[in-house]
């Protein structure tokens, strides 16, 4: 991906400006951080680098081997706030919002549809406008699995560990018709809904109906003013609606690049699964499920619980201790 820019925190209009996130409030930290971030040469904590002309926004904290953290379908940077106290004493964490996510402004209606590949160049241009050139260990959560797992098999060079946080399973993907199509319905979707006020209106309180629903807290624990302000958003609605459109399709990249382009030879990978500790049948099933990704990666296998499928809320410290576990192996 070309076009990346180095961190700065000089935007130019307010978040929901399409042209890009910013302002003067976009420079402190969020709302509920969980301590103060310890104080680190280099990028600023909270920044903005743009990737091929889209401002993204980003979060260094910390010292120590890089680890990034990148969320699922509709997850913002806020998200791993609790994770990151346990790994800023040991690690130089980066976190990002994708486009239309966060703080971050959409991508241009001409861009090319979601894709694994796509992604993985995404975290490799983040990586390298924050001047963090070397390996780093990669943690992706439910949908970002697929992508910090195509970061690894293309860039086995920057990849030093692979952590799947109840990352997304689909045995036999098969690729959808008319992805250009199916993309433009997504756009002209949310604009629609955008038109009438609806994410404004009903976006932060499916946000927090979902989070509660995927932990066994019952509870957001995401601080409300930043929720109100990153989900009641069309470029949320937008993003959200264009991955899970694409989701299918980037599952079945996904397997075609585990036939083409393999993970490096002792590469740490750890599959941490949540265990909702219900016991049931649909438990079970995505526990297996899990299992079976550790085994298809050759990666370690651990199962925590009780955590849902947002399980950074959950079970943060287990999070932290899969991240530093994998990073401290070879590579």
């Amino acid at each position: 991906m070309t076009g990346a820019r180095g961190p700065t925190t000089d935007g130019a209009g307010g978040p929901d400006d399409p042209n890009g996130p910013g302002g003067p409030d976009d420079r402190d930290g969020p709302e509920g951080t969980h301590g103060p971030p310890p104080s680190r040469s280099g990028p600023a904590p909270t920044a903005f680098v743009r990737i091929d002309g889209t401002p993204l926004h980003v979060r260094v904290e910390g010292l120590g081997p890089v680890c990034l953290l990148t969320g699922g379908l509709g997850s913002s940077w806020f998200d791993w706030d609790l994770v990151v106290p346990f790994l800023t004493p040991y690690r130089t964490v980066v976190r990002f919002d994708r486009p239309g996510y966060g703080l971050s402004a959409p991508e241009p209606a001409d861009r090319p549809v979601p894709t694994a590949a796509g992604e993985a160049r995404r975290i490799r241009a983040v990586l390298d406008a924050l001047g963090l050139p070397g390996r780093c260990t990669v943690a992706g959560h439910s949908l970002a699995g697929f992508h910090a797992e195509a970061f690894a098999r293309l860039y086995p060079e920057r990849t030093a560990g692979l952590v799947l946080l109840d990352g997304s399973v689909e045995p036999d993907p098969r690729p959808r018709p008319a992805p250009g199509l199916r993309d433009f319905a997504a756009r002209a979707t949310a604009a629609a809904a955008t038109a009438v006020a609806v994410p404004y209106l009903l976006g932060p309180t499916v946000r927090r109906t979902v989070a509660r629903a995927t932990t066994v807290r019952h509870e957001d624990l995401a601080p409300a003013p930043l929720v109100r302000r990153c989900y009641r958003t069309g470029r949320s609605l937008r993003a959200l609606l264009r991955e899970n459109t694409h989701y299918l399709d980037v599952a079945a990249e996904l397997a075609a690049l585990r036939r083409t382009a393999p993970l490096p030879a002792g590469l740490p990978v750890t599959v941490l699964a949540a265990d909702d500790g219900l016991s049931g049948a649909r438990t079970e099933e995505w526990l297996t499920a899990q299992r079976g990704l550790a085994d298809l990666l050759g990666a370690e296998y651990r199962r925590t619980a009780p955590a849902g499928h947002l399980l950074m809320f959950d079970r943060p410290d287990a999070v932290a201790s899969a991240v530093l576990d994998t990073s401290r192996g070879p590579g």
